[in-house]
């Protein structure tokens, strides 16, 4: 396993100064473009979830919809998007939260979901860990288990995955990256 976490790691590109300057941004197009990547790094997620039997994965808008969506159909549950508000047609619940640059806010169905969903929440990098936080507490509010969070990247000197972990959200990510 730390030979394909190691090969993920090489397929992520740093793009230094963006969004702004002194921000080193971890981009993950270059692994979703390479097939063998992306199938190492689909792989890993549904060794992990296999056997926990999760009813549902849920990926945070937009990165977390093309991993989430993946490890869904390959596992063979639903797919709920947790999006950016005023995308979704239907009633929604919302959640706003902090992000490093600002605030936003995230909502989803409220038929998304049911009492005893047992749900895989999944986005691509956790930073402060607002997106994901957001995530828990709307799939929590309609009832479901959080049974991980889930990314393929860490920036841990952001204190976002501390920050989820200490909410007593169990967390899986495959790589972690200093700095910021």
């Amino acid at each position: 396993m730390q030979d394909a976490l190691a090969f993920l790691k090489q397929q992520i590109r740093t793009v230094p100064d963006w969004p702004e300057p002194g921000v080193q941004f971890r981009d993950i197009t270059p692994l979703l473009s390479n097939p063998r990547a992306f199938r190492v790094l689909i792989d890993q997620f549904v060794h992990r979830y296999f056997d926990q039997q999760p009813t549902a994965v849920a990926g945070l808008d937009a990165r977390g919809f093309i991993i989430g969506s993946v490890l869904a159909y390959e596992l063979n549950i639903g797919f709920v998007p947790i999006r950016k508000k005023g995308k979704l047609p239907f009633t929604t619940v919302e959640e706003t939260y902090e992000l490093e640059y600002g605030n936003a806010t995230v909502e989803m169905h409220t038929d998304a979901v049911k009492t005893g969903d047992r749900v895989v929440l999944i986005d691509d990098l956790i930073a402060t860990g607002g997106t994901m936080m957001a995530g828990k507490r709307l799939l929590e509010r309609l009832g479901a288990t959080v049974i991980e969070g889930a990314a393929i990247v860490d920036l841990p000197e952001l204190g976002g995955s501390k920050r989820l972990r200490d909410s007593g959200l169990p967390l899986f990510t495959l790589v972690d990256f200093e700095g910021h």
